[in-house]
């Protein structure tokens, strides 16, 4: 911020100590007026915002303290010197536990006045960018991947606006694939926590002491191999948030200490005595059977209850078709940047693939096969060919002759190689769309002869 670009507002009724600071301030290049009561300093105030306020504290009528309070009233925030004689520093001290910057004693010296407001121009600089910076980083992170437009996905908006804003813990439950991770980071990232860590720990597959170090962290000497002492996810997430992916397959002796952390925000490293403690908040993802786990004795009912206060489900691709387009669109144009290949879209008999298939592996399976096509295909667009499944799974060919599934198969198969096999030709016979056609094909397991 440059000299000229910062206002100074001096504020005292001794016209010498007034017209003397607004003249050594010009001369530093600052933008600066003077005002000799509080009633001036506040029509000043309403027509204009200020940097920084030399407020003199005795001074008729309205003093200092009291101008001070009613400018922290206003929506405005500048910087607040005191100047004042020895006997108010009491009330210079008093101003300052209530926000003012600092204070000079009369008489004033102007070097020293000069090198408070300049280090109070740094500093005012410096929050102003830290609080840009800040807003950056909050609008980057809510621009979050969850991507659709289908009534499932609106309603998971909701709930997401909704539980961000408190400290409940949430659990995420859905078909592997599906994004639980995504929308963790989506609660977190519109949350309080978010310029704190969001810490991602898998428990999926891990054996037991080494999960359990992953989560609590381990001395030096701890076990064979701990050669250096080791911060634990749960220290790592201190004032952000812990995503336990898979808390299905947690054992039962971190089930219990998991549970024990929950309850006292407190725990101890693997092979140490010291307690640390710990504010986190507990997002967990799961694609098992929970309550069946309960019911079975392999997940502890006390932690299911404690992990499951706040439900979202997350539906499979499958049961949401309007977004699959959307998805690849948003997937082609991510990859087709980072790989720096000009495509444009995808060909009608490319989307028409993309519709009919069930994706039993959700987003993840989408996302993979719009990369992988990309690297196989050719600009401007993806066809067909270059995705890498075929329309194969969930076939049915053993509908018993003479029954109506078994007429419309043999009709289907008979009209497209009538065609040649040309789906829009063929759709157009039958009167349905290309991909109600493509899911017939895949239904009926109808193949092109070789």
């Amino acid at each position: 911020m440059k000299t000229n670009e910062v206002s100074i507002l001096v504020v005292d009724d001794e016209k010498v100590v007034r017209e003397s600071l607004t003249k050594w301030f010009k001369e530093d290049g600052y933008n600066v007026e003077g005002a000799e009561n509080a009633a001036e300093a506040l029509k000043k105030m309403q027509a204009k915002k200020w940097d920084i306020l030399l407020l003199d504290i005795k001074m008729p009528g309205m003093d200092g303290m009291e101008l001070h309070q009613r400018i922290r009233d206003l929506d405005q925030n500048p910087t607040v010197i005191f100047i004042t004689a020895h006997a108010t520093v009491d009330s210079a001290v008093k101003a300052l536990k209530n926000g003012a910057y600092d204070y000079v004693t009369k008489p004033v010296d102007p070097d020293y006045l000069s090198h408070l407001v300049s280090n109070a121009v740094k500093q005012r600089q410096l929050t102003n960018e830290n609080i840009r910076l800040k807003e950056q980083v909050s609008e980057h992170e809510k621009s979050y991947e969850i991507i659709g437009k289908s009534p499932q996905i609106q309603r998971i908006y909701k709930l997401i606006e909704n539980v961000a804003a408190t400290d409940t813990t949430v659990m995420i439950r859905g078909e592997s694939g599906t994004g639980k991770e995504l929308i963790a980071r989506a609660i977190h990232n519109n949350s309080e926590r978010r310029f704190f860590p969001l810490v991602t720990l898998n428990c999926g597959g891990m054996p037991e002491g080494v999960l359990e170090s992953e989560l609590f962290g381990h001395e030096r000497g701890a076990f064979t191999g701990a050669h250096y002492r080791r911060k634990g996810k749960l220290e790592l997430a201190d004032g952000g948030t812990l995503f336990l992916d898979e808390v299905g397959n947690i054992d039962k002796k971190t089930q219990m200490d998991l549970l024990r952390v929950i309850e006292t925000k407190q725990f101890t490293r693997v092979g140490g005595n010291e307690v640390i403690k710990v504010d986190f908040r507990i997002i967990s993802a799961t694609n098992r059977d929970l309550e069946k786990g309960v019911k079975d004795g392999t997940f502890r009912e006390d932690l299911y209850y404690r992990l499951n206060v706040f439900t979202i489900d997350v539906p499979p691709l499958r049961e949401r078709t309007g977004d699959i387009v959307l998805l690849a669109e948003y997937f082609l144009k991510k990859y087709s940047e980072q790989m720096g290949k000009p495509y444009e879209c995808f060909s009608d008999d490319a989307l028409d693939k993309i519709k009919a298939y069930s994706w039993p592996g959700n987003v993840r399976e989408l996302e993979n096969a719009v990369e992988r096509a990309i690297v196989v295909g050719t600009p401007p667009a993806i066809k067909a060919t270059d995705l890498p499944f075929s329309l194969k799974e969930g076939v049915n060919n053993t509908a018993p002759a003479g029954s109506l599934e078994a007429m419309e198969r043999h009709h289907i198969q008979k009209v497209l190689e009538e065609q040649n096999w040309n789906i829009s030709r063929s759709a157009d016979i039958l009167k349905i769309d290309r991909a109600t056609l493509y899911n017939k094909i895949q239904k009926f397991g109808l193949k092109k002869p070789s």
